[in-house]
């Protein structure tokens, strides 16, 4: 999966707050994701979050 820092993606499961959009900060062998409903920074490891992905807006 080609992903880069700044890309948006819509992941199948909701963050708490209710919100699915979220923004790549850093790509790597963590992922750093920005909720945009909350605006809380996740570190996630790579092949979760690839498999969490539903699509890149």
């Amino acid at each position: 999966m080609e992903l880069n820092a700044g890309d948006r993606v819509e992941m199948k499961k909701p963050h708490p707050c209710g919100c699915r959009t979220f923004t790549l900060l850093r790509v790597g062998m963590d992922f750093k994701i920005k909720c945009e409903g909350c605006g809380r920074e996740v570190m996630v490891p790579r092949k979760k979050a690839e498999k969490s992905i539903k699509k890149v807006l």
